[in-house]
């Protein structure tokens, strides 16, 4: 059977601990207080910084020409 909707990739999360400096962590608990009353919705800071890192690797244009010559180098065996 053949369908539209192609199997959906794993999306199970990966656990991954980072340690902030105070004023980092300060600002991130700030932005969390901004989410809140900018949207009506309160959203952990840990749920923030994962959609900001993801936001950020998504939009850095030099990364993604890297990492796609890492992924032909790595299929080549080097």
């Amino acid at each position: 059977m053949t369908l539209r909707l192609a199997p959906i990739p794993d999306r199970t999360p990966a656990k991954l601990t980072l340690a902030l400096d105070p004023e980092t962590h300060a600002a991130l608990t700030d932005y969390a207080a901004a989410y809140q009353q900018a949207y009506g919705r309160e959203e952990r800071a840990e749920t923030l910084a994962a959609a900001m890192i993801e936001s950020f690797v998504a939009s850095d244009a030099g990364f993604k020409r890297a990492r796609r010559v890492l992924h032909i180098t790595a299929g080549k065996g080097d």
